[in-house]
């Protein structure tokens, strides 16, 4: 292709920025998407704004290429991660980035429905420069796709005396914002908006949707094994004195700022390390690094507001995979032989009075032996009874569930971020056989995209809504439609 063809142009509220063609694939559809990469929502985070709500950046002359990743609030080797993750050095992290096949301003109600996708990594890390993030198969089938950053970890959410709550949720809100004022020229609809996310990041879109002050930002929720935070107010404080104790500072943006950003993180790493001893909190309370529950931004607990009628208008679609986390207990098998089932189930929390439905429940688990049903207890008490608790707050708000249940090609059940390379349709990317296997089956990420698409094009992802027969989407080969479809949860409720 020559110049004219190879980049594309697109003037935002801010400044006109510069982005590139590359092609879509599967075949069909538009056949190529334009991306813009690292468009700044707001100004750098660092100096006085370290610990401040996020300012809107200023406008720039001239054309700003937007044709790489800009910098992330994941700083450094992230480890082995599940998903593809990678870390862009700098102090610009408050981005997004476009994909669509449309640029050009469209009339009000003229545009493209529009998905905007917020990454997980248990608030503490991920990045939305991940190559499975590519919104260029949802362009092919009609929907603009944002990617957005956020600050994490004790940055984006760590309590400090005299700085505003939740600053990474306030990210969250400017870039939704930057959203309905400017997608509009990049050929999407902002009456038309899903907002949607995997593991924090579909705990981020269900607080989303019982915040009061959100509302009018997005028009769908598209939640993807959701892990809501609602960190108490009093557990927040208490995290933030213990962080600064342990730095030798006060609990003030002084103080804070007096460290440099490795300090932070060297405390917060050491503060949030995972032993025998701190997983039944986790389990139990959960992250304490996350949303919190401050009465101000956030008024009360998700499941508080969803009860009281927040967001009930708003179509919602969440769900899990049926093994989530049994892969952190894969290597446990020996270290549990010895153990009794009975202690085992109550170190992992499960009730004595309700172990006989439980165990009945999931017998066909169960007789895999103890590694795999600690793996699913564990699953069930993190991520699957809370998709059955949000489902009965919801009441009879629209709401669809699914479960993502295709046992993966290298382990043998379906685990925790599986289902991600499916929503995007991107099994051609990198990185999916160390999780999904050589065979991934390219007619199951047909399926669950194109629910995806659907979602965000009508509002409603394709089988029946929940209601007394429960009927949620079973993701597998083949999928179908089953009543009770969570009837092994039960017992947890």
């Amino acid at each position: 292709m020559d110049t004219q063809t190879d980049y594309v142009e697109v003037q935002t509220a801010a400044g006109r920025v510069r982005g590139a063609w590359r092609p879509t694939t599967g075949g069909r559809g538009a056949p190529r998407s334009a991306a813009f990469l690292g468009i700044p929502f707001a100004e750098p985070p660092v100096g006085e704004l370290r610990f401040a709500a996020p300012v809107p950046k200023a406008p720039w002359r001239g054309v700003r290429d937007a044709l790489a990743f800009a910098p992330t609030a994941q700083r450094g080797d992230p480890g082995v991660t599940l998903i593809p993750e990678p870390s862009v050095p700098g102090e610009s992290t408050l981005n997004v980035n476009v994909f669509t096949p449309s640029p050009g301003s469209a009339g009000p109600g003229a545009g493209l429905p529009v998905l905007v996708w917020i990454h997980g990594g248990g608030y503490f890390a991920g990045s939305p420069a991940s190559p499975w993030y590519d919104g260029r198969n949802f362009n092919r089938d009609g929907v603009v796709t944002v990617s957005l950053s956020y600050r994490l970890g004790f940055d984006g959410f760590g309590w400090i005396e005299d700085a505003p709550s939740n600053r990474g949720v306030r990210d969250w809100l400017l870039a939704l914002e930057w959203v309905q004022e400017n997608i509009a020229a990049f050929g999407g609809d902002p009456s038309r908006v899903t907002i949607a996310g995997q593991s924090a990041g579909g705990g981020a879109v269900l607080t989303l949707l019982g915040m009061e002050a959100a509302q009018h930002l997005f028009h769908g929720v598209y939640a993807v094994s959701g892990a809501l935070a609602d960190v108490s107010a009093e557990r927040a404080e208490a995290f933030g004195r213990e962080l600064a104790a342990a730095g030798g500072i006060a609990p003030t943006r002084a103080g804070f700022s007096s460290l440099s950003e490795e300090r932070v993180l060297e405390l917060q790493k050491k503060a949030t390390a995972l032993d025998p001893s701190s997983m039944s909190t986790i389990i139990d309370e959960g992250l304490p690094l996350g949303p919190a529950v401050d009465g101000d931004l956030i008024r009360r607990p998700t499941p508080e507001s969803l009860r009281a009628g927040v967001g009930a208008g708003t179509p919602l679609v969440l769900g899990a995979t049926d093994d989530e986390f049994s892969m952190a207990l894969a290597d446990a098998g020996k270290a549990l032989r010895w153990v009794p089932r009975g202690i085992l189930l109550g170190k992992l929390g499960l009730p004595r009075s309700a172990r006989r439905e439980y165990l009945a429940a999931n017998a066909d688990v169960a007789a895999l032996g103890k590694t795999r049903l600690a793996g699913r207890l564990l699953t069930d008490r993190m991520f699957r009874v809370a998709v059955l608790r949000i489902l009965a707050d919801r009441g009879d708000a629209p709401t669809w569930a699914y479960r993502f249940s295709w046992p993966s090609g290298r382990f043998g059940f379906a685990e925790h971020c599986l289902d991600v390379p499916f929503l995007f349709d991107c099994l051609d990317g990198p990185a999916i056989e160390p999780l999904a296997g050589s065979a991934a089956p390219q007619g199951l990420a047909d399926e669950v995209h194109a629910a995806a698409v659907s979602f965000a094009e009508r509002g409603e992802p394709g089988w029946p809504r929940w209601d007394d027969r429960e009927i949620a989407r079973v993701w597998d080969t083949p999928s179908e439609d089953l009543p009770d479809a969570y009837a092994s949860v039960k017992a947890l409720r």
